[in-house]
């Protein structure tokens, strides 16, 4: 898009703010229910997913009713301006019902070409990571600042992330392998606050498959913003879901997709 509309920024403040109260009293409570979505595993939602993202929609058939809805636990609505919102309410449930603060809000514009803006809100630690065209900043207790992303170095010396140590497939947890055991770290279990802190230059990559587009939207936005890359396993844009490889600068985005793209 070859303008940012300041509305976009304000609005999506709002949502956030409200995903926040929705969400915060419901967090480390006592007696939290946790109903399972999938019947072959564990998928949890809550009711704090649910009004997350009732509240956020509420924003916005408030102030921006004509752009189109994404949302994880609602569905869809067609907008007429063009441009959708895709809307995790509570990316990383599991981390939520646990108790970990590793959690977050997702809020993604987009338009026919993909995110263009996007929000990772953890709202226990007051953290909000922000991408526009603009660029990228965090907003925190402790001060806000730029956000941007490590400088090159070699795989050998990188960190990496994903959230499950399974990742997907057999064939795709082999390809995350041939990754991870050549990379100086690996951690698992972070949910969408390892892409904030790729974008924030704590770490290199984030590998993850089986996503969709909500989990993935927000955080190519801010990664991007930040200075950093985000495509699928082939090298192709990733915000449709799927296999995601977020990289904190070219060279080490192109070390790690030659291993993924050779052993699968």
């Amino acid at each position: 898009m070859s303008e940012f509309d300041p509305d976009i920024l304000r609005v999506a403040h709002l949502m956030a703010d409200a995903a926040r109260a929705a969400i915060l009293p419901h967090f480390r409570a006592p007696g939290l229910i946790a109903d399972n979505k999938d019947n072959a595993g564990y998928d949890p939602v809550t009711i704090a997913d649910r009004k997350a993202e009732r509240a956020m929609r509420d924003v916005l058939a408030a102030h921006r009713p004509r752009d189109g809805i994404l949302g994880e636990e609602l569905g869809q609505i067609d907008g007429q301006s063009g441009l959708t919102w895709i809307l995790d309410p509570i990316d990383g449930t599991r981390g939520f019902v646990s108790g970990t603060p590793t959690w977050g809000v997702l809020i993604a514009l987009a338009d026919v070409d993909g995110p263009f803006f996007g929000i990772i809100d953890q709202p226990y630690i007051g953290e909000r990571f922000i991408g526009t065209p603009k660029g990228a900043w965090l907003e925190a207790p402790q001060g806000n600042h730029a956000l941007a992303t490590r400088s090159a170095r070699d795989l050998g010396e990188a960190t990496v992330f994903t959230t499950f140590p399974e990742v997907g497939t057999g064939a795709e947890r082999t390809a995350f392998e041939a990754v991870a055991t050549q990379a100086k770290l690996t951690r698992f279990g972070m949910d969408c606050y390892a892409y904030a802190l790729l974008a924030a230059g704590q770490v290199d990559l984030v590998i993850e498959a089986g996503l969709q587009p909500y989990d993935i939207a927000a955080p190519i936005a801010v990664v991007q913003a930040a200075g950093g890359i985000v495509t699928n396993w082939d090298g192709a844009p990733a915000h449709a879901g799927g296999r995601a490889l977020a990289a904190a600068n070219a060279d080490i985005h192109a070390q790690a997709l030659a291993l993924l793209k050779g052993t699968l």
